[in-house]
């Protein structure tokens, strides 16, 4: 974290923000990741190609800052595959039990002042601080 800086976290966030309100306003869908992806997985007639772009965008968009910040990226050590796959597949159910992810509910459900998506927001933050506190510790 030594590259971190607040200008850098509040152009992204903002970049995040503008790129959710542009998907709801040119689209009417909520730029939930995980809801996008989903919807690829079971498509629906005419709707993949929205979906395809924005993935595609997510994908270029993080290439390019690799390509342009390639230290940015280190490869982090001390995990295990397991752990890796393990952490994946609790995320894929977390984000079906709480019917969406935290760019669904964290971004756009809190923004919009929805009640269930600032509890989903306040349930992830919560579980990721214990686990790191567990994870840490034991």
């Amino acid at each position: 974290m030594e590259s971190y800086t607040p200008y850098s976290a509040l152009i992204g966030g903002a970049f995040i923000g503008l790129a959710a309100v542009v998907l709801l306003w040119c689209n009417g869908r909520i730029a939930g990741i995980s809801g996008i992806v989903s919807g690829l997985l079971q498509p629906a007639k005419g709707d993949s190609g929205w979906r395809i772009c924005f993935i595609l965008g997510l994908l270029i968009g993080a290439a390019c800052y690799l390509w342009l910040t390639p230290p940015a990226f280190e490869p982090r050590t001390g995990f295990s595959n397991i752990k890796l796959i393990v952490a994946g597949l609790l995320v894929g159910i977390g984000t079906s039990l709480g019917s969406g992810c935290t760019s669904g509910h964290g971004v756009c459900g809190v923004s919009r002042l929805s009640i269930r998506s600032i509890i989903a927001t306040v349930t992830f933050l919560g579980t990721g601080m214990l686990t790191v506190y567990f994870l840490t510790k034991f």
